[in-house]
């Protein structure tokens, strides 16, 4: 079997799909169980576009973009405590179209995910709180042990 990356098989059909890895999209996409894709990547990306983007000096990642600046983007995982800045154009490798939950796919361009997307952002704030009394949480346990 020939192994293909992703930038090959998007320049080769123009998108892809594939299974979720990690837990950095919960709850939107859920490891090993819910399939996504992504399509080659054309003009700028828009607030709330999953995008699949090259960190170097090469894992993908898969996270949404929460703010679209001039000469970059501000990308966050769903599941994640922080930002990520600086994020180019050139790369973002494709935007994600649509994903498949038990069975069905759901496309982004569905008004429900659109509410979702914007409502799980405004939560930020309190999710990150949340997460980091989690962390403490454990912390304390742990060395309470």
């Amino acid at each position: 079997m020939i192994k293909t990356t992703y930038e090959e098989e998007l320049n080769r059909n123009g998108r892809f799909t594939y299974t979720n890895v990690g837990v950095s999209m919960l709850p939107l996409l859920r490891q090993g169980r819910d399939m996504f894709t992504v399509e080659k990547k054309s003009g700028r990306c828009r607030k709330y576009d999953v995008v699949l983007f090259k960190r170097p000096p090469a894992s993908y990642v898969l996270h949404r973009v929460v703010k679209v600046r001039e000469n970059d983007y501000v990308i966050l995982g769903d599941n994640c405590l922080n930002k990520e800045y600086g994020i180019k154009d050139e790369d973002i490798l494709g935007v994600m179209t649509a994903f498949v939950r038990n069975g069905k796919e759901y496309r982004i361009n569905h008004k429900g995910y659109r509410i979702y997307s914007a409502v799980w952002y405004f939560l930020y704030p309190l999710r990150r709180l949340w997460m980091k009394f989690r962390i403490l949480c454990r912390k304390i346990l742990r060395k309470n042990r």
